[in-house]
């Protein structure tokens, strides 16, 4: 999958292609059917799927810490991305710029111009260009007039549940990781660089893996039994806490992951942390003690539910 990071990195060679638009936050069942369509397309015109993205999303400039919590971060949205076959992905970095292009600029300058679109795969509710003026009805007008055919996303439904990232983050924040797995079509993953923290957790005889969490808003909080893996190497079982740690009173939302029978340093490693259930909310405790015997129990949860998967 090829990476195009910013519109100025568009080259004439990248001209023609079926196109969709959107955030593609969680990358879940429902994207996973827009870009299953799109790629069908691909093949029919002999072009390739590219799929335009935002880096930050649009709400994330307007509204700063008030967006809504982010399901997966850029580096974690191309790797689903490439999973599902999409050929090249237009990352554009969203900013007041590109915010100021006028709804006709956006279609006529970067979608025909540059991108050269034949085929244009885009919600029914996608609005674009300066104050939003942009909307589906102005796309297929265009199409009819420059060329290229567009067509809306349909709604995915997994049981009585629409598939959207909303409802994805919903499902997360009440700890109900099954379902959103199921919306997700994947487990719901957090992926990160360990780095050194206050050690505190050694000292209780439960060393963490940490991991500072470089978002605005965090979609999860809490313990965790979680799946814990990194390049080459096997999959250990583990409990985590995401949050503030009040018992020490953090300043900063972190992943801290104390995985089973292992000893080793990963200082430095980027690991995957796959969220398989929510044991408890996040809860201050009068001493360290306290919190220890609070991980004790949190650990043997954690084990039964292992320990029941695999029978």
């Amino acid at each position: 999958m090829e990476l195009i990071r910013g519109i100025h990195n568009i080259l004439p060679a990248h001209r023609g292609c079926v196109l969709t638009i959107g955030n593609f936050d969680g990358v879940h069942r429902g994207h996973a059917q827009v870009i299953s369509n799109l790629l069908a397309k691909a093949k029919q015109y002999h072009l390739p799927a590219v799929l335009m993205t935002f880096e930050p999303q649009p709400l994330e400039m307007f509204a700063g810490n008030e967006a809504p919590a982010r399901l997966s971060l850029l580096r974690d949205k191309l790797l689903l991305l490439d999973e599902l076959g999409i050929d090249r992905v237009l990352c554009v970095h969203f900013n007041r710029r590109f915010a100021s292009m006028t709804a006709e600029q956006f279609i006529e300058d970067l979608l025909v111009k540059q991108l050269g679109v034949k085929y244009l795969v885009v919600g029914d509710d996608f609005r674009f260009g300066r104050q939003r003026q942009g909307n589906y009805e102005m796309l297929c007008k265009a199409g009819e007039r420059l060329g290229f055919a567009v067509e809306s996303t349909q709604t995915f439904m997994v049981g009585s549940h629409r598939v959207s990232s909303t409802e994805v983050r919903q499902q997360l924040a009440l700890g109900h990781m099954e379902q959103a797995r199921r919306l997700l079509g994947h487990p719901y993953i957090i992926c990160g660089r360990v780095a050194h923290g206050q050690k505190i957790g050694r000292t209780i005889g439960f060393p963490t893996a940490n991991i500072a969490l470089k978002r605005q808003v965090v979609p999860v909080r809490g313990v965790f039994a979680v799946r814990v893996f990194w390049p080459d190497s096997d999959i250990y079982e583990g409990v985590a806490n995401i949050g503030f740690r009040p018992t020490v009173n953090g300043q900063q939302c972190q992943l801290e992951v104390h995985l089973f029978d292992f000893n080793e340093s990963l200082y430095g490693k980027s690991i995957e942390v796959e969220l398989v259930a929510k044991l408890r909310d996040e809860q201050p405790f009068d001493s360290l003690e306290a919190l220890k015997k609070q991980i004790l129990n949190d650990a043997d949860k954690a084990k039964a539910l292992f320990s029941n998967d695999a029978s």
